[in-house]
C-alpha cells in the first residue's frame, strides 16, 4: 500500500488558549483527524510559554515535551524539580501530575506531544534529527536507518498498531516524501508499502521523526 502523504504548513495553524489559558498552542496534527483536546489518541503541536506559571493538566495522558527555542524551563513536576535547559532533547512526562514552570531566560516554544494511555493505542517515539534517513510506517511502529554522522536523541517508547510519522522542520530546512520544508512545516505519512522504505528524509536542520499509532 502507498503512504499517503499530507503537507501542514505552518502558516496554516491557528494559535489559540492552553486549556488552563497560561499560554498559547498551535495544533500540528492529532487523532482522530477531528478530535478536541478532550477526545484525541494523540495529538502534536507547537506550544508558547511566556510566562512562569502552571502547565494545563490532562487526566490518563503522557506527553514528550522538547524545547526548541529559548534557554529552557526549571519545572515542578509533581512536588520534585525537573530542569529541563536543553534544546531538542526529548523529555517525558506524565500529563496529569501537577506541573509548574519558571522560566530560565524569557520565552520558550515547546514541540509537544501528548497520547492517552488507555486502550493499548501504543506510546509514540520521539526523535530529534539532522541528515539523512530512511522513514517507514510500518504494523510494528517507526523504523529509522541511522547512517554516519546522523545526530539524533535516545527515541522514547515504540509505537504498535498500524503506524503514522510526522515529519517537523526545527531549525532549519528539510525534504521528505517530494516536499520542501521551511521552520514548522511538517509532514504526515500514513500507510505503507511491504518491505519498502516510505520516504527519505533529508533535513538540513535538525528535525523531529515522531513515530504515531492510528488506530486502537
Amino acid at each position: 500500500m502507498k503512504a499517503d502523504v499530507r503537507l501542514l504548513p505552518a502558516a496554516e495553524r491557528v494559535a489559540v488558549p492552553w486549556k488552563n489559558g497560561g499560554g498559547l498552542t498551535r495544533e500540528i496534527a492529532a487523532w482522530p483527524p477531528d478530535a478536541g483536546m478532550g477526545d484525541f489518541t494523540w495529538r502534536v503541536s507547537l506550544a508558547e510559554v511566556a510566562a512562569d506559571g502552571p502547565f494545563s493538566a490532562f487526566p490518563e495522558v503522557d506527553r514528550t515535551l522538547t524545547v526548541v527555542e529559548g534557554a529552557g524551563m526549571d519545572l515542578t513536576v509533581g512536588g520534585e524539580r525537573r530542569l529541563v535547559d536543553e534544546r531538542f532533547v526529548p523529555q517525558d512526562f506524565r500529563g496529569d501530575v501537577p506541573t509548574d514552570c519558571r522560566l530560565l531566560g524569557g520565552p520558550v516554544v515547546n514541540l509537544n506531544v501528548m497520547w492517552r494511555r488507555a486502550g493499548g493505542r501504543g506510546t509514540p517515539t520521539v526523535a530529534v534529527v539532522r541528515g539523512r534517513l530512511p522513514l517507514s510506517a510500518t504494523e510494528t511502529g517507526l523504523e529509522t536507518g541511522l547512517e554516519t554522522g546522523l545526530e539524533t536523541t535516545p527515541e522514547t517508547g515504540s509505537a504498535t498498531g498500524p503506524a503514522a510519522l510526522l515529519v517537523v522542520a526545527l531549525d532549519g530546512t528539510a525534504e521528505v516524501a517530494g516536499a520542501r520544508l521551511g521552520p514548522y512545516d511538517a509532514v504526515l505519512l500514513t500507510g505503507k508499502r511491504d518491505g519498502e522504505r516510505t520516504a527519505e528524509l533529508h533535513a538540513k536542520g535538525r528535525t523531529a521523526v515522531i513515530g504515531l499509532p492510528t488506530s486502537a
